[in-house]
């Protein structure tokens, strides 16, 4: 029988290894998969590299991650927000490495990898320091219907780390709102899934036509209590 709901965090989390990569659902505070960040900054592992579309608010979720020492780069769109001190102090220190990417491209990059592009020419970036390698190197350039294009290569990853709303036992996911932003591209694109969901339910409760991640990219489900704020925000 196949149940991939997982006892705890910290199950979710065993054998990931230093020096892996890490997708990260979110996009600002919303979808961040705050407590599966808890748990592998609990895990120990070291010298990650860490792909989401911040670096952290705060000093909690992603920040707490950095604030720990356990990242060596980060592979973003907006590194710097106005409570992204965490991230400044590090990168400033020099203790960080930044890998700067346009937002469509980070997530192009991402679902290319789940899709098994090899690479995909983008206008984004042309004749700017975005069009250079993380070395400094040139990325390879074409002119394409009289417009030039550079050549962007996918973001392979070992674990993603994302946070829906509903998920059964086999692994199948809806989400709520805006917090789906990048989970559905980066649950394709890790070799490892773990999924937080905030209500498991029965199979064949979730309606197929609403599925939005199906469960053949997730691997473990992790239920998270839901905690409302005194606003009545979730």
């Amino acid at each position: 029988m196949i149940n991939k709901i997982a006892n705890s965090i910290a199950h979710a989390l065993e054998g990931v290894r230093d020096g892996s990569t890490v997708l990260v659902g979110g996009f600002g505070t919303a979808g961040i998969p705050a407590e599966l960040l808890d748990g592998l900054i609990a895990q120990g592992a070291k010298d990650l590299t860490v792909v989401n579309n911040n670096a952290g608010n705060g000093d909690h979720g992603m920040a707490a991650l950095l604030k720990a020492a356990r990242v060596k780069k980060m592979i973003c769109s907006f590194p710097r927000q106005a409570d992204s001190y965490v991230f400044d102090e590090l990168y400033r220190n020099k203790k960080i490495e930044l890998e700067l990417v346009p937002q469509g491209n980070l997530a192009e990059r991402i679902r290319a990898a789940g899709a098994g592009i090899g690479g995909f020419f983008c206008q984004t970036g042309y004749g700017t320091e975005l069009a250079k390698k993380p070395n400094g190197e040139p990325k390879e350039t074409r002119l394409i219907n009289g417009k030039y294009y550079v050549y962007e290569e996918p973001i392979y990853a070992d674990l993603a780390l994302i946070k829906a709303e509903k998920g059964d036992r086999w692994g199948n996911l809806t989400y709520r709102k805006a917090a789906r932003n990048f989970g559905p591209v980066m649950a394709m694109g890790a070799k490892k899934t773990v999924a937080s969901v905030h209500e498991v339910v029965e199979l064949g409760d979730l309606d197929p036509e609403s599925i939005v991640t199906p469960g053949i990219f997730v691997n473990q489900v992790v239920l998270i209590d839901r905690v409302v704020t005194k606003g009545g925000g979730f």
